[in-house]
């Protein structure tokens, strides 16, 4: 199967999975999960950083699955503060060469961030995946990885 039709599917699993779902912790901590079960190894850490409602300035890390993220980001700051300062996702090939990258992990190589969105257009927080690989991401990721946030809060 293609990568885009694995994306197709898991966002039909993931849809089913947190439809009626009341909690966003658990609509997080289920995508969290089935992405990196889909795309493992190259998924090294994949997780959620949610706008701290009390320092909304800020990132909190939420559900994830991976070794120890960081706690707090504030926006503007590395991979994960770009996206949630500018609200637009972005696919970071050597992110030893983003300025002002956060290491949370040295084994990080690669990254791509997607925001998630509220369904009144605010922005709910931020979906970071982590590769060991090099330029491990591309468009088909991107795309994907945006359709599942898309759904995430509205489904």
């Amino acid at each position: 199967m293609d990568k885009a039709e694995a994306y197709r599917q898991l966002t039909e699993e993931i849809a089913s999975v947190v439809a009626g779902e009341t909690s966003e912790t658990a609509r997080y901590a289920s995508a969290a999960c089935l992405l990196t079960l889909a795309f493992k190894p190259r998924f090294f850490w994949t997780g959620f950083y949610l706008v701290d409602p009390l320092k909304p300035d800020e990132l909190v890390v939420g559900p994830y699955q991976g070794t120890l993220g960081c706690l707090r980001i504030p926006f503007g700051k590395g991979v994960c503060g770009h996206v949630a300062a500018s609200r637009l996702p972005i696919i970071v090939p050597d992110v030893h060469e983003f300025p002002g990258h956060i290491a949370c992990d040295s084994a990080s190589n690669s990254e791509i961030v997607v925001p998630v969105f509220k369904p009144d257009g605010s922005l709910a927080g931020v979906l970071d995946v982590d590769s060991t690989e090099y330029d491990a991401f591309d468009e088909v990721d991107q795309a994907g990885l945006v359709e599942i946030c898309r759904i995430l809060l509205s489904a």
